[in-house]
């Protein structure tokens, strides 16, 4: 018989999670909201610690050096925010937490490169996240059609009131041109 925080987990993990292993260079989806826009934000590094990958919290701790400074992200692999975790590389690595990493720069923090199927690892993709991927590319690219219908109609409405004004401008000075006889 199931525990009942199983049951109430499973309900929330997600179908298929990439087997993302400590010392792996992955890119990661993760949708932001900023006010009422919503988009996709891509973090890539390298993945210094994997925990829990069976439970419901299974985390990845992804560090990158952005602008000379360290900059570390932890990602919830189940968490609707985040779409897709790509692997890009793996590397063969002894531990768990990579630690010693935050120390290095430079050539003392490569790490040798072992080889992998990337297509086998990377399928593991949500098609739920897919879909809610493709929804926002939609509804971008929907607003940004709508902003630029209302540019095109500000523009036109700009060039009917020049060239009204021009004409405008034309009678005038044709009702100046116009030779006044004078009585002499």
């Amino acid at each position: 018989m199931e525990s009942v925080i199983t049951q109430v987990e499973s309900r929330f993990l997600k179908k298929a999670v990439a087997d993302v292993r400590s010392g792996d260079s992955v890119r990661v989806h993760q949708k932001v909201k900023e006010g009422s826009k919503e988009r996709i934000q891509v973090f890539e590094g390298l993945v210094i610690r994997a925990t829990r990958k069976k439970s419901l919290t299974a985390t990845i701790t992804v560090r990158r050096i952005a602008s000379g400074v360290g900059v570390e992200k932890t990602f919830m692999l189940h968490a609707p925010s985040v779409i897709k975790v790509e692997i890009t590389k793996r590397s063969k690595v002894r531990r768990n937490y990579l630690s010693y990493q935050r120390g290095r720069s430079g050539k003392s923090a490569r790490l040798s490169g072992v080889e992998f199927d990337r297509e086998a690892v990377n399928v593991a993709e949500d098609e739920t996240a897919e879909v809610e991927e493709e929804k926002l590319k939609e509804a971008a690219e929907k607003t940004h059609q709508e902003k630029e219908a209302k540019k095109a109609a500000k523009e036109a409405e700009v060039e009917a009131k020049a060239k009204e004004a021009l004409k405008a401008h034309q009678e005038a000075q044709k009702t100046e041109e116009s030779p006044v006889v004078a009585d002499k």
